[in-house]
């Protein structure tokens, strides 16, 4: 088993070696330039639209809002609580900032994904909209090839990213805060993952709406006070943050050191994780939503990478800085991670493990309802609409083993997943650049006039 383990570690450290993180990074700063700092420029507007009337000439399945949530759903999972730790723990917290670089990058890299899914996507055969990397790739560049590639890699990532280690994460949590055997906690999380996932897009959406709010605002102000609590701290937690970014952080208690490759590499994974820039896969969210406009979907959806890794996963990464936690061991000698180590920060308030608890279990869940839609597009197109059922079928069942598996072969097996699925996703927003650029030009002469309308109104 052990050796198993090692040879997943070590694909793992491959496929996120040098040249993908140069992919990922490249992509979003191309982009970025290509835009001219789109998601810097027009933020305030982008996050006015969030909340904006839906227009009447607007098409798709879901509001603007309930796919900005289902979107938020599939990114502001474990990856925020657990990821986070686990960044921080082998990377150090200079693992931080890289998260937030590349979450700053890849604001623009989620806007060219959601722009291109609603620009090419079409109805099934159930009426329902589909698009995404598998529509753009196949009907932009041409190459269903590679289009099919994407959907194999995204069905494989909806089971490990979006289900096992999610599940996962809620088991471990639940069980250190109840004692609840985890193979119960998978049980209960099975049945309730199959009454929604089995309404389809629709259900996923309502039931994203009023969840991702509520789970959001009620992890910032737990974190928030824990922070507060600690706040003589945090001068010295933001020092560390920024200088071990470029210096490495030196060994410290059961903290091994960190050199500033390791914190590079673990704080743009986790980035990807925890907000799915450059993955592609949350752009068929988008795609599923009711808009007038590729531009102005894509405006909203990528508010969603600074909501989920700026915000909410600072939240996590302040309070493990201020509480002083990373590096702690257990009674056996282990040294502390993901969720575990999470609590220990957040204990030191009262309740505090509650918290994370119960963050967990909103955010892994949310993200298992938003994944099951996701590896659904990809299994739909890959055999079709009839076998659509069949999937839901399968994804509900996995959620029981999932609660059960070890976690660090869980999280080997999503980053590889999300890896791979990424190559082809990256490689067709610079191929498809000029759409995204032409397209954003006439989006942004309309918001120009809309603009000029509303001075003359007043």
């Amino acid at each position: 088993m052990e050796q198993i383990e090692l040879f997943i570690e070590n694909i793992r450290n491959y496929v996120w070696g040098i040249p993908l993180l140069t992919l990922l990074l490249g992509t979003g700063l191309y982009l970025t330039f290509a835009l001219r700092g789109v998601q810097f420029r027009y933020l305030g507007y982008a996050i006015k639209q969030v909340f904006a009337k839906q227009r009447a000439d607007s098409n798709g399945d879901i509001s603007h809002f309930e796919a900005l949530m289902t979107s938020l759903a599939g990114a502001i999972g474990t990856g925020t609580i657990v990821g986070v730790s686990t960044a921080v723990t082998i990377g150090g917290l200079g693992a931080m900032f890289w998260m937030w670089m590349t979450a700053f990058v890849g604001m623009a890299t989620k806007y060219a994904e959601s722009l291109l899914a609603v620009h090419y996507r079409e109805l099934d055969s159930r009426g329902e909209m589909i698009g995404g990397p598998m529509q753009y790739i196949e009907r932009g560049l041409g190459w269903k090839w590679m289009a099919a590639l994407f959907a194999i890699f995204g069905a494989i990532a909806a089971i490990g990213t979006g289900n096992l280690i999610q599940v996962n994460s809620i088991a471990e949590a639940v069980r250190q805060t109840t004692g609840t055997n985890p193979w119960i906690t998978g049980v209960i999380v099975a049945i309730v993952t199959g009454l929604v996932v089995m309404g389809g897009v629709k259900s996923i959406g309502h039931v994203a709406g009023i969840l991702v709010p509520f789970m959001a605002i009620f992890y910032i102000a737990g974190g928030l006070f824990v922070i507060g609590m600690h706040y003589d701290r945090i001068p010295d937690a933001l020092y560390e943050i920024f200088h071990s970014a470029f210096n490495g952080q030196a060994a410290a208690g059961g903290f091994a050191g960190a050199s500033v490759m390791m914190a590079i590499q673990w704080g743009v994974a986790r980035s990807v994780i925890s907000n799915e820039a450059g993955l592609g896969i949350s752009s068929l969210a988008a795609a599923a939503a009711r808009t007038d406009s590729p531009g102005r979907q894509a405006m909203i959806t990528m508010t969603g990478a600074l909501l989920s890794t700026v915000i909410v996963c600072s939240i996590t990464g302040l309070v493990l800085a201020v509480t002083g936690v990373v590096g702690m061991t257990s009674e056996s000698g282990q040294m502390l991670s993901g969720a575990t180590l999470a609590i220990k920060a957040f204990d030191t308030i009262p309740g505090g493990s509650y918290i994370v608890a119960i963050g967990l279990v909103l955010f892994a869940f949310s993200t298992v309802i938003a994944w099951g839609y996701y590896g659904e597009k990809c299994f739909e197109y890959l055999f079709g609409s009839r076998y659509v059922l069949l999937y839901r079928l399968l994804f509900t069942l996995i959620v029981i083993p999932g609660a059960a598996l070890k976690l660090e072969m869980v999280w080997n097996i999503a980053d590889i997943t999300n890896g791979l699925m990424a190559i082809p996703n990256l490689i067709a927003l610079v191929a498809l650049s000029g759409v995204i650029v032409a397209e954003t030009k006439n989006f942004l002469a309309t918001v120009q006039k809309e603009e000029e309308e509303e001075k003359a109104k007043t």
